[in-house]
């Protein structure tokens, strides 16, 4: 992989995708923008412009699971999106472990003042950044 290689990562949900855009040579991670996902539109249709726009070498796709680590109906759908962006783009594609990290993204954002509406419509998006940020923080072992 190229050091200066740019990685966009998302925070799966059926309704709403947070996605993150974050660079290997900086190693950091920032909140990009929240897709809404109409029911007639798959999850891939609905990120494809900003594979494109954005170029990534890597995806990183946060992976939900209870707080004891088994999985749940979540779990699979996100295995499912992972697996769907790697065949469509044909870019390789990590998944990191995305417990908490919705209620982190809360907790940081009441801290900067960004709570109430404007807050749950980016929340996403921050969640993101933190998946996307995990795997930056461990990218020496992933690479």
């Amino acid at each position: 992989m190229k050091p200066d290689a740019t990685i966009l990562a998302f925070d799966f949900g059926t309704q709403r995708i947070g996605v993150a855009s974050g660079n290997t040579l900086t190693r950091s991670a920032q909140p990009l923008t929240t897709i809404a996902v109409p029911r007639a539109a798959s999850a891939i249709d609905a990120v494809a412009s900003l594979i494109e726009e954005w170029r990534p070498t890597r995806l990183v796709v946060g992976l939900p699971v209870h707080a004891d680590g088994t999985p749940h109906a979540m779990t699979a759908r996100a295995r499912r999106f992972a697996t769907g962006l790697e065949a469509r783009f044909s870019l390789p594609v990590a998944l990191v472990d995305e417990r908490f990290t919705t209620q982190i993204a809360e907790a940081a954002m009441r801290t900067a003042g960004l709570g109430g509406r404007k807050g749950r419509e980016s929340r996403d998006a921050f969640a993101a950044q933190i998946i996307l940020q995990a795997w930056l923080d461990g990218a020496d072992e992933q690479i």
